[in-house]
């Protein structure tokens, strides 16, 4: 029972630390697709693709040396392929719901704008949790995985001298 309870702190952990960075990534998005409709005349759709890959790279970095920092590192070039594929999909996803709002339903406000962006973004960040998790960021062996998190735990934090060892 306890190896069960451990595993879903595991993934509540993993899970608020995507949310973080997903967050501080939506913060990305939306600020980004503001800032491109306010300063240029792209369409909606447009603005709001360059929007999604900016946030795309922002979130390749927190998840990698942050969020996903204990998970196999080995195949790096193999981790960023699928990282592109499933993030190209998710912004379809995203960008689709934006998509329909505005031209098929003609709601294009900018508030309007905005809120299918945010229900695109969230639609999207469903499947993408899961895509991460699953294929992009795999997990390690449970001994590699421990070994490292207790390694880094032992670190000291930024600013703080090592402690001193004593010596017999």
């Amino acid at each position: 029972m306890e190896r069960r309870s451990s595993g879903l702190q595991r993934l509540v952990r993993e899970g608020a630390k995507f949310g973080a960075v997903g967050g501080a990534g939506v913060l990305v998005n939306l600020g980004v697709f503001n800032l491109v409709r306010h300063v240029s005349d792209l369409p909606v759709v447009r603005a709001s693709i360059i929007a999604t890959v900016v946030a795309i790279a922002f979130n390749y970095v927190g998840f990698r040396y942050w969020t996903y920092r204990d998970r196999d590192k080995s195949g790096r070039t193999r981790e960023l392929s699928l990282f592109l594929l499933f993030s190209a999909i998710g912004l379809v996803i995203e960008n689709g719901v934006l998509y329909l709002a505005t031209y098929g339903f003609g709601w294009d406000s900018p508030l309007q704008s905005n809120v299918f962006k945010f229900v695109g973004i969230g639609v999207a960040t469903l499947f993408r949790f899961w895509s991460y998790r699953t294929w992009v960021f795999r997990a390690l062996p449970a001994r590699e995985a421990e070994s490292i998190l207790a390694a880094e735990s032992k670190r000291p934090a930024p600013g703080k001298p090592a402690p001193r060892q004593r010596v017999p």
